[in-house]
């Protein structure tokens, strides 16, 4: 074997949640840890996420009697979930919800605090198992405790600067007209000038989560690499016992005493693998750096590969220029007062789905009605929610002069606009706004689920997500079928360990996060159902490798 440039127990290729995880678990474990990011920031899509963890029967959920329990958590992901292949195995579901005490208790005993998002059902809260607040997140973290890691974050250019919490949003979005959120509102104000009072510089959401596990993480004593992208992995025998890594222009062979954990996304932004498996060339939420660097290498040392048709969807308003991301929606189309259509204008899904469902939906779609979506809006819509597409500065001029935003004193007039037919979009508005007057969507059952209306307007009644299309001007948003980072990848079993075409393990070989084919199968059960099992897998990673010989 050649002469090694750096040893350590423990390689972690990436640095999202899976990754922090993983390495969190090694420094616990008395074991030497390096970090790699392929990019010049840490954190991953992570940072740029809404930070919730989908973890049923969590430790928060047993301190506030909340009711949950291994056997409904895994009926829900048998009625969800189902059986989509090997990565949706009942070992790996088992390994997964039985796990997840460890990873909660463990980040707690570290030091990090969470917070429930105790009002955030599962997104199929009607079937057997279904629960309301599941999810939790780590509470806004204070910035200044990574010290001058912060400087090179993700979450410092791609992140949410505020001390807001996935659990803000749902009334945040009505801030100003609803009494529940006008008492958020007061409450993330005074949260934000009580740590400008302590002099902190409070952050939350998916930016607190990685800057709170990289704080673990570098007080364990772990080395991380920035601009160091994985180059090929090191074989002895039939086991992984290295890596090379590139850094600052030379390749640098990392042994790794213990194992390999990969870590580094999935392939979102590798255009070529998004026309292969998806038939799309991809309007991604992720991170730069999602370009399939580390599911290659392993696929070429015979790892094997599923789920890669698919992806965490939703709808998204593309990126109008390019340096801009596209807005991936989430409360917005389950506001009242606003629909979607295809190119004929006319409705085709339930808008407040999950937002997988809906992806999914408009790709079925897409095959059958050629041209783009539209979310159409009314002028309540803009006054009364607060949409997160327009808070940035200069966002909606650009989506104007990209031509993906348009507005009109009249729905015909919208319609030419955006070349629909006049006729049939005034018909299909019609149709309903007589559904909002009725409060039953007759066409797609919208507002029927709890998880609809968590997102709607309990003042809209009697359907809080229908309220009726009827005052100008009106609004027209381009929609394309956008994601949060694909679903596929290597094929893993329930410790992470990266199989072969043949089931077996490749010994010193794991993955975990978007690297790593879903256990979640093409569904999404609950908010958090991409980090939680990053996290935990990330975990349970580590536990199997420091528990086998060097």
């Amino acid at each position: 074997m050649a002469q090694w440039d750096h040893t350590v127990d423990v390689l972690v290729v990436g640095t999202g949640g899976a990754g922090l995880a993983a390495a969190m678990t090694a420094g616990d474990a008395g074991l030497s840890c390096l970090l790699v990011e392929s990019t010049e920031r840490w954190g991953g899509s992570t940072s740029m996420s809404g930070g919730g963890m989908w973890l049923p029967a969590n430790p928060l959920m047993v301190r506030d009697g909340a009711g949950d329990s291994r056997e409904e958590a895994l009926t829900y992901l048998d009625a969800t979930v189902g059986d989509a292949g090997p990565a949706t195995s009942p070992a790996r579901k088992e390994a997964f919800v039985d796990t997840v005490g460890a990873v909660v208790s463990l980040a707690e005993r570290l030091g990090v605090r969470f917070a429930r998002a105790a009002d955030y059902p599962d997104y199929y809260p009607e079937l057997p198992g279904g629960k309301i607040g599941r999810a939790i997140e780590v509470a806004p973290f204070d910035r200044r405790r990574v010290g001058d890691w912060w400087d090179t974050a993700r979450a410092a250019v791609d992140g949410v600067p505020v001390p807001a919490k996935t659990d803000d949003y749902w009334l945040l979005s009505r801030a100003w007209s609803s009494p529940a959120g006008a008492v958020r509102g007061a409450r993330f104000v005074g949260r934000a000038l009580a740590g400008a009072v302590r002099g902190q510089k409070l952050v939350g959401m998916g930016g607190a989560m990685a800057a709170a596990f990289l704080e673990v993480v570098l007080a364990q004593g772990a080395e991380l690499w920035l601009t160091a992208p994985l180059e090929d992995l090191v074989v002895d025998g039939e086991r992984v016992v290295g890596a090379v890594v590139r850094r600052e222009g030379a390749a640098v062979r990392v042994r790794a005493r213990r194992g390999v954990v990969l870590a580094a996304g999935g392939f979102a932004h590798r255009t070529e693998w998004r026309k292969e498996h998806h038939g799309i060339t991809g309007d991604s939420s992720a991170s730069r750096g999602d370009l399939g660097a580390a599911i290659e290498l392993a696929r070429e040392h015979g790892a094997a590969l599923e789920l890669m048709d698919d992806a965490w969807w939703g709808a998204s308003i593309p990126a109008p220029g390019p340096d801009a991301t596209p807005s991936f929606l989430v409360g917005e189309r389950s506001f009242p007062y606003a629909i979607m259509v295809d190119a004929r204008g006319e409705r085709f899904a339930n808008e407040s789905a999950s937002y997988v469902d809906l992806g999914h939906r408009m790709l079925e779609h897409s095959q059958q009605v050629d041209g783009p979506f539209w979310m159409i809006t009314d002028a309540r819509h803009s006054r009364r929610y607060l949409r997160s597409y327009a808070l940035q500065p200069g966002a909606m001029p650009a989506l104007r002069e990209a031509g993906l935003l348009h507005t009109a004193p009249t729905v015909a007039e919208l319609a030419a606009a955006i070349a629909v037919d006049p006729d049939r979009l005034v018909a299909t508005i019609r149709r309903f706004n007589g559904f909002a007057r009725t409060g039953v969507d007759q066409d797609f059952g919208r507002g029927n689920s709890a998880y609809d209306r968590y997102y709607g307007d309990p003042l809209v009644r009697p359907n809080p997500n229908l309220g009726p299309l009827l005052r100008g001007p009106f609004t027209a948003v381009k929609l394309v079928p956008g994601d949060l980072g694909t679903k596929g990848g290597l094929l893993t079993d329930a410790d992470a360990q990266v199989l072969r075409d043949d089931g077996s393990p490749i010994a010193g070989l794991y993955a975990s996060g978007n690297t790593a084919a879903s256990v979640m199968g093409r569904t999404y059960p609950g908010p958090g159902s991409t980090l939680g099992p990053a996290v935990v897998f990330g975990y349970r990673a580590v536990r199997h490798l420091a528990a086998a010989p060097a």
